[in-house]
């Protein structure tokens, strides 16, 4: 019986421990002030690096004027944004100066921002952007 309880426990544990692991800690808060950088996109069969070979886009969150701005990896990035609790999208994209850009990247990344519909700061502090439950883009802080 002894054994039996301690296997329950143990369990208990462990489930309780995944669960708490997989916790979003994601507040709105997080997202401004922060400039975030790309790590990670989903989609092309090209490794990251070779995407993004001179430069990583990144991004940073205007709570006041609801704009997102930054770089798609070559170009400038600057669009609109509405956020309702978790759901986020993102508008269309501002006039940019456009240079060629090596990689491709600039093209998946604009792309790809456009069909995002929800946010998640994982608990390692990482700004997933996801559309239809997958995440998509995952993002770093980074001081800039």
């Amino acid at each position: 019986m002894k054994n039996y309880v301690l296997v329950f426990v143990a369990i208990l544990a462990l489930s309780f421990n995944s669960c708490t692991s997989m916790k979003d800690t994601s507040k709105t808060a997080d997202l401004y002030n922060t400039t975030w950088e790309l790590e990670y996109i989903s989609g092309p069969r090209i490794a990251f690096e070779g995407l993004f070979p001179d430069k990583k886009p990144f991004i940073k969150f205007d709570e006041a004027t609801k704009q997102v701005s930054g770089n798609a990896g070559c170009n400038g990035y600057s669009a609109p944004f509405t956020l309702k609790g978790k759901s986020l999208t993102f508008g269309e994209q501002g006039p940019a100066t456009l240079m060629y850009c090596e990689g491709g990247g600039e093209q998946v990344f604009t792309k790809t921002i456009k069909n995002i519909d929800s946010y998640s700061i994982d608990k390692d502090g990482k700004l997933n952007l996801i559309m239809k439950d997958i995440p998509m883009m995952r993002f770093k802080k980074v001081t800039k």
